[in-house]
């Protein structure tokens, strides 16, 4: 029927006129009464490739290295790695933001899709309890899974049912541990200095130089030829003898 009513508008794109003849079904002519035809048959839905898994990689300083989590998240299958070299104490992490939002991306092309975000350990993606739980309800929101590839909790974890018990008792365990070794180093500071051995840079000036710089100033000589010949600064100088004094 368009190809009837159309004709005329599309004489000057002969391609466009022909794409409109479509054909009738023989139970469809003109005066024919409407009957119910045949049920349309539903195309079965697609079924899941298998599970898309997104790594992340930090390690804290420029010193440490990355090397040995890309072999393992290379090792694990991960289909795109994103790594960077960031503080524990910085909020913004810009690489784990993106792993996140590609993964957000793939779920929402593909809802039935497993996408899981591969680390090697819990402390790579969260400083305290408290970052851990806001990353467990953003996964979980988002329908991302977890993976961890080394530690007592190793393997995949769904955020929702069991799962999020799972998140909750990782969040519990990364702030005991972090408190505990936090509480180790301070016992141990504190032992240390009661035996008489202080933390910190070892003092460029000891007493044999403090003697020899005391006995020299008390002749007259100038400060800065003192330092100069001790192999110290004037600050560092006038701080001890004013310290001595």
């Amino acid at each position: 029927m368009a190809a009837n009513y159309h004709t005329g508008r599309f004489a000057l794109v002969p391609s466009l006129k022909s794409e409109l003849a479509v054909k009738t079904p023989a139970d469809r002519n003109p005066g024919k009464a409407w009957t119910q035809g045949a049920p349309v048959v539903q195309a079965p839905e697609a079924t899941p490739g298998a599970a898309i898994r997104i790594g992340y990689a930090r390690c804290s300083t420029v010193g440490q290295e990355l090397q040995s989590q890309l072999d393992l998240l290379a090792r694990a299958d991960c289909n795109r790695v994103f790594s960077e070299k960031i503080s524990t104490r910085v909020k913004e992490r810009p690489e784990l933001e993106k792993a996140l939002a590609l993964a957000r991306e793939i779920k929402t092309a593909a809802p039935n899709q497993p996408v899981i975000l591969t680390v090697v350990e819990m402390k790579r993606l969260a400083r305290n309890a408290a970052e851990l739980m806001t990353l467990s309800s953003t996964l979980q929101a988002d329908g991302i899974q977890l993976e961890l590839l080394s530690g007592p909790l190793q393997g995949v974890y769904d955020p929702n049912g069991a799962g999020a018990i799972v998140f909750a008792v990782l969040a519990v365990a990364a702030e005991v541990e972090r408190e505990g070794i936090r509480e180790k180093t301070l016992e141990g500071l504190d032992t240390a200095a009661r035996k008489g051995n202080h933390g910190g840079r070892p003092s460029v000036v000891d007493d044999d130089k403090l003697a020899v710089a005391r006995a020299r100033h008390a002749k007259g000589e100038s400060v800065t030829a003192i330092a100069k010949a001790l192999g110290i600064s004037r600050a560092t100088l006038y701080r001890h003898i004013g310290e001595s004094a």
